[in-house]
């Protein structure tokens, strides 16, 4: 035997290889799965139908507990296993109330990330618009409008109105063209 080698040899672990996924303790469970069935019960106890059931359900065991026969009780007046039943509920209730809320609020908190994402881009667009409007506005003004050309046309015709005035037709300036 080598020097420095232990009677228990281990096997040399190998680093290119990856190590066996360790045995879990818990069972696995799809958490969106799971998120989904809380948010129905959850939902399912918030309702009157719930409440209705439950009102039912406590009331028959109650009557069942005073006026059974004495054989047939299971509950007796304290009525400690109906509280423990209650407590159970309760225990149970509560987690899944609180799951179904927590998943809620991360959907409201996505919502409001694509609101604030599609108020942005509407305002950006808003801008934009404006200045291509502004843009415009500053375009027309170098440009030829209809009441524009109007006016220059009305001013021209009278013009010309003034100039026959002045130098009506037939006078010697047609003749002096005329002679050329």
């Amino acid at each position: 035997m080598p020097a420095g080698a232990s009677a228990i040899s281990r096997p040399r672990t190998r680093l290119d290889v990856p190590k066996a996924p360790r045995r879990a303790l818990l069972p696995e469970y799809d958490p969106e799965t799971f998120g989904r069935v809380s948010e129905r019960v959850a939902r399912f106890l918030g309702t009157w139908r719930f409440i209705l059931w439950m009102t039912l359900i406590i009331i028959v065991w109650v009557l069942w507990n005073v006026f059974a026969p004495l054989s047939l009780r299971f509950d007796e007046y304290p009525f400690i296993f109906l509280t423990l039943m209650l407590s159970l509920q309760a225990s149970y209730a509560a987690p899944l109330i609180l799951l179904a809320q927590n998943r809620q609020d991360d959907r409201d908190r996505v919502t409001q990330a694509q609101d604030r994402k599609r108020n942005d881009r509407s305002i950006a667009d808003t801008e934009y618009l404006t200045r291509e409007i502004a843009a415009l506005r500053m375009g027309l003004g170098e440009v030829a409008t209809r009441d524009w050309i109007r006016s220059e046309l009305e001013d021209l015709v009278r013009d010309l109105g003034e100039r026959r005035a002045v130098f009506p037709p037939g006078g010697s300036a047609e003749r002096d063209e005329g002679d050329r």
